[in-house]
Order: C-alpha cells, then structure tokens, then sequence
C-alpha cells in the first residue's frame, strides 16, 4: 500500500483503543524525530519497552565496575552513556572526578591494543548491551585467546531480549502487539517472535528504522489486531534473515552461555543474561542482581515496562534531566526518558 494511503488510514482509525510497544529505544527516538504521532489516531498508543541495556543495568553492576575502577593498577573501560549511571555511591562519572581511573572507548577492541601495550595493568571492560553488540565482545574475546593477552577482564551485563519480552507479556496484559528491535533482530531473525506470538495470541512484526518502516509496522499490527491475528513479520527483510546472522549467533555460543540477570525495573529474569565461558577473563559478572530502591518519586521502573510516558513522572523535567538525572532511563542516548527530555 502507498505510504500516502497508510497515513490516511491510521489516521482515520476510530476502532478500540491499541497500546503497541516499541522495545527498541532507536524506535522511540525515530518516532521523536519524524513525528510519527502526529501523523496516526489519537487511539493508537505508542509506549517505550525495555530496549535500552543501559536503563536496565543494575545498581550491584555500576558498584562493582567502580571497585575495579579504584583498584590499583586496573583502568576500567566503558562507554559514555554509562558514565552517569546511578550507583550506590555516585556514577562512574562521579568516580573519575575523584580519582578513579576510568577511559572512554569506542569499540571493544581497543581494550586489546591497551592491554598489549601495557602488560602491567589489568583493563576491565564494561560490556553491556544486548545481541546487537554481544558478538563483539565474543570476537574480541577470540583475539584475545590467539594473541595470549592475560591483563583483561571483561565485567558483562550483557542480555537477550527474548526473555524480557516473556516478561512484558507475562506481565503487562494490556499490549495489544509488538515493534520488534530492529538491530537485534538483525542477530537473531525473525523466528524467536514466533513462540511469543502464538503463546500469547499477539503479533510482533520487525521494523526498520525510517519513518516510513514505522508507519508500514504500525499499519500491519492494527490491521492484524482488527482480524484478530497473532503472526510474526519481518518487514525489514533487506537487513533481516528469519534464521538471523549464522555467523553472529555461532561465536556468541563458542564463548556465552545463558543465566539469570538483574534487569532495573523488572527484577531477575531467568536465562536473560550472557554470562562468559571462560571464567579466567570473567571480572565477577554473574550474581550482580542487587539493586537499589529509586529515588522516591522516580518511575524509571514503569517507563521501562511501559506502564507510562516518561513525561507522567513527577519528577521529568522538573528534578531530573539528562545533566542532574535521578534515574538509568535519563541518561542513554537510547533512554526514554532522556529521548522525551530533548524532542518533547
């Protein structure tokens, strides 16, 4: 159908009112940017899920990279969105200003040229992400291994996002269907929705991430929710395999393995987490689940679930911000509160 005639029809839609949730965080922001809302009825709810690694990361996990930040001849290496978020304590960010020695990094491999060059200190590297990022870290893994680089740690909150979405639906009853992640589908496919859609008797259709994908994914969900269907499609085929990335998904298992992980917001989710192979290069990832109780007032844990938008806490825009945040989802790029913050 032409786009033209999907516009029109989305926003004449007049039928029951319909909560979609769009898990990934780089939809919530392509929504932002090309006004998607603007251009669909009012009865068509979008809400943000729990597609942002970074929101998600327990408080035990930012304690326990500070620790290693503040050890003697470690260095501890992460990537910017995580500076800021909250621990026990203060952030990472709150660290480095008093000594700790934490560098920003762009890519996961740069861990291994730092620590070839400099034998006598121990990197530690903050991974986290979801499938989108885990093979990197698996790769560089294997080089590490072939090079025999022993003064490297990796600290993972690395999670899949299959169980999350068990926990949303098992959960959230009123999410009539699903946008699923388009850049960790590419990793996965299309074929691990098929078991959540018959199970649950709703649909998930894989969007890219222009505009008109949005609105092409948003037009299949209603269109099935009116002739009550539950099917699984890809409609970003030109970047999506139903079997996913062969490739990708044969060096996650050569060096992770699946177990349970702390998600902020949701609590312990069974077989959510990747969890190293090799023990020796493993910085103490596995039974951080503690977690610390948010700031009162704070709802980061409903805007996670899609429970509310961001702008129904009490504290947006008012107490919290992306440079005084009280919560994990006001400081990614991929947050939906720090994405609200700046395009609302």
């Amino acid at each position: 159908m032409e786009l033209k005639k999907v516009i029109e029809y989305l926003k004449a839609y007049d039928g029951p009112e319909i909560k979609l949730m769009e898990v990934c965080g780089t939809h919530t922001a392509s929504i932002f940017k090309n006004g998607i809302r603007s251009l669909i009825s009012p009865k068509i709810k979008l809400i943000s899920g729990p597609g942002c690694p970074v929101c998600v990361t327990p408080t035990a996990y930012i304690d326990q990279c500070i620790e290693y930040a503040q050890k003697e001849n470690h260095v501890l290496l992460t990537f910017g969105d995580m500076m800021k978020v909250p621990g026990t304590e203060g952030s990472l960010s709150d660290m480095k200003g008093k000594g700790a020695k934490v560098e920003l990094m762009y890519s996961p491999f740069e861990a291994l040229e730092k620590a070839q060059a400099d034998p006598s200190t121990t990197y530690v590297i903050a991974a986290v992400g979801f499938e989108t990022t885990a093979p990197a870290y698996a790769l560089m893994m294997q080089q590490a291994l072939a090079k025999g680089i022993e003064n490297l740690r990796l600290v993972t909150a690395l999670k899949t996002v299959i169980p999350a979405l068990v926990w949303i639906c098992e959960n959230q009853k009123d999410i009539d269907g699903f946008i699923c992640p388009g850049h960790v589908s590419v990793i996965i496919g299309s074929k691990p929705y098929e078991q959540l859609a018959q199970t649950y008797k709703k649909p998930f259709v894989v969007a890219g991430f222009e505009a008109e994908h949005i609105l092409a994914v948003i037009y299949d969900l209603v269109r099935q929710l009116e002739k009550k269907e539950a099917k699984v499609k890809n409609l970003y085929t030109n970047a999506v395999r139903d079997e996913g990335n062969s490739k990708a998904l044969e060096v996650l298992d050569a060096y992770f393995e699946p177990g349970p992980a702390m998600w902020r917001g949701l609590g312990v989710i069974p077989d959510s987490g990747l969890y190293l192979k090799d023990t020796f290069y493993d910085g103490g990832s596995r039974g951080l689940v503690a977690d610390m109780k948010l700031p009162e007032g704070c709802r980061c844990g409903d805007v996670i679930v899609g429970k509310i938008n961001p702008d129904q806490c009490p504290m947006f825009k008012t107490q919290c911000s992306p440079t005084n945040p009280f919560g994990p989802c006001m400081v990614s790029a991929e947050g939906a509160c720090g994405i609200w913050y700046r395009n609302k």
